[in-house]
């Protein structure tokens, strides 16, 4: 495609490797603006191992499944408002401004968590936490594009990728630490008040986004910024390019009425930037991302793990591999392109939910049988148990099914072999343990439990570089400038709005359907979402910013995605079709 395309591939990512020498005022922009991706990522990881101890503090927790879906979803439901908010903030007071406020409010939000004395108070801060997720989820990945070389443009905001997941790693380090600390989750939830800060501290100390500065009339500050990111040779450009593209902005907006949604959707290259931006979104959290981040552990205890801390363990190793990814999409996004990168990332998330829905479905029907023997050696039976019409045809899956209030004790030789059907709590639970015996409350002893865990890995493997970090990369640098904060905004949102249906029902699904069921759904949407990636997202790679709103323009349905922008630019005039 013509207009001074920078064709990116491998070297980009060398580039932005040396960086770290040539230019390290870049990598510092880059690095203290995805501290708000640290937060996001901690706070999503954080929250799924601290939920196991919360329920132990809070028995209310502990027997309803909507009390432990409320405090994960209620941080979503912030994060909805944040970030619907956060585009006008954005555009209004800065790049800068939004990150701080959200710093202040994600601050506050942990405080309250670390002191709660009730589920409500806990949920309030979460609220808190979750407003302040919210703006930074846009305001962060908004800020690096913006104040990032093209050439290394995508790597850089794939930086803020990495550091959500980083921040999910770190937060199951936090959780294994503090395991056996007092007051284990409010540590771990308390925690989170130190990254706050700091990124408090170091963005203070940088400058707003040069090309909102440029929006705003303030060029003589623009430009001095432009000229600490692009080497000199390039920096006049630059200055050139985007100041023709305000200028632009700037007539059209004194020409026209005020941005309203109607407009924007009448805007051809906006509705097709909105198409593609918010469907990445939805569909990033509808293949069931967050169902693995937010209960992992509980997941891993649904495939046969009893203990927390095994839970917890064995989560840490997902989170571990999804920081990997990251690392991965880094390298990757502006070598083999964004498009390209998400259709492989989608195509292995298939196989992953394919393997994990299989072996539920062996976990559940296989599941070790009640005895009666067993059951009787313990003075705490559980009464669905004794009231049952064919107590004989019981399994493990029906006596928990039966009730919250019923627990599974394993045999002591073998945990596939018969066990104890018994009342849910503290003492019985003791009594179980005491024999050397799991425990079971969540799922039932397993020998395809391992398998579970290699279709939990391979899931986060191939989800992490493709469809968990470029639909932000996309989002920044799709929508034309004067919408690029109401658009990443609503993208957001999106987002938010996606993550909170599918953290709000998954406890509720699996236990209305079963678990197995529950990932068989996210198989049919993630066949959706390839079908959406190959007709409605452009491939973007290596475009400077002022080039995509053209490439909008004219875009056509190419499913030949394969091929760069560059590859098909000769084909895109011969047949135009609006979508």
């Amino acid at each position: 495609m013509e207009g001074g395309v920078i064709e990116a591939d491998v070297s980009a990512f060398r580039e932005c490797l040396s960086l770290s020498w040539k230019n390290p005022y870049v990598l510092r922009l880059a690095f203290s603006a995805g501290i708000g991706g640290l937060l996001f990522g901690y706070d999503t990881g954080v929250i799924s191992g601290a939920l196991l101890y919360i329920r132990d503090d809070f028995k209310a927790v502990d027997t309803q499944t909507w009390l432990q879906e409320a405090i994960v979803s209620m941080a979503l439901a912030g994060a909805i408002i944040g970030a619907a908010v956060g585009g006008w903030i954005n555009d209004r007071f800065g790049r800068k401004k939004a990150i701080l406020i959200a710093d202040s409010l994600f601050f506050i939000g942990s405080a309250v968590m670390a002191a709660a004395t009730n589920p409500s108070i806990l949920i309030v801060g979460r609220v808190f936490v979750g407003l302040g997720v919210g703006m930074a989820s846009m305001a962060s990945p908004l800020y690096i594009s913006e104040a990032s070389p093209t050439r290394v443009r995508g790597a850089l905001v794939s930086l803020n990728g990495f550091l959500i997941t980083g921040g999910q790693f770190l937060s199951y380090l936090i959780n294994l630490a503090f395991t056996n600390a007092p007051g284990t989750w409010r540590w771990m939830l308390g925690v989170a008040t130190v990254p706050a800060l700091l990124q408090i501290v170091l963005m203070s100390m940088l400058p707003e986004s040069p090309r909102w500065l440029f929006r705003k009339g303030r060029e003589d500050e623009g430009k001095a910024i432009l000229r600490k990111i692009y080497p000199p040779q390039e920096v006049e450009s630059e200055i050139n390019t985007l100041k023709e593209s305000v200028e632009l902005e700037i007539k059209e907006a004194e020409a026209s009425d005020k941005v309203s949604i109607v407009k924007m959707l009448k805007t051809k290259t906006v509705r097709r930037g909105l198409y593609a931006g918010m469907g990445l979104q939805i569909f990033q959290q509808f293949v069931g991302i967050n169902t693995v981040m937010y209960y992992s552990p509980t997941i891993v205890q649904l495939a046969g793990f009893a203990s927390n801390r095994t839970a917890l363990l064995l989560s840490l190793v997902t989170a571990g591999l999804n920081a990997f990814g990251s690392i991965l999409s880094i390298y990757f996004i502006d070598k083999t392109g964004r498009k390209k990168l998400l259709l492989f990332s989608l195509f292995g998330v298939v196989v992953s939910v394919v393997v994990l829905t299989v072996v539920f479905h062996q976990s559940t029907t296989h599941s070790p049988m009640v005895s009666t023997i067993e059951t009787s050696h313990f003075n705490n039976t559980c009464p669905d148990y004794s009231t049952a019409v064919n107590p004989g045809g019981w399994d493990c899956m029906k006596c928990l099914k039966a009730s919250p209030e019923c627990g599974f004790c394993a045999s002591g030789t073998n945990k596939l072999l018969p066990g104890a059907c018994l009342i849910s709590n503290d003492t019985t639970k003791d009594q179980c343990q005491k024999e050397q015996r799991l425990w079971y409350t969540r799922g039932c002893p397993s020998k395809f439990g391992w398998l579970a865990i290699i279709g939990l890995a391979l899931y986060i493997i191939f989800f992490s570089p493709g469809m968990g970090t470029v639909p932000w990369v996309v989002n920044s640098e799709i929508y034309p400038l004067r919408y690029r904060g109401i658009c990443g905004g609503m993208a957001s949102t999106s987002n938010w709005v996606s993550n909170l249906i599918v953290a709000q029902s998954f406890l509720s699904l699996t236990q209305a359907i079963g678990t197995s069921w529950t990932f068989m759904i996210f198989i049919f949407i993630t066949v959706a979402a390839i079908i959406f990636v190959i007709i409605f997202v452009p491939e973007t790679k290596g475009l400077p910013m002022e080039e995509v709103e053209k490439m909008l323009e004219r875009r056509s349905l190419n499913f030949k995605f394969w091929k760069t922008s560059s590859d098909s630019g000769e084909v895109q005039t011969q047949k135009t079709q609006s979508i």
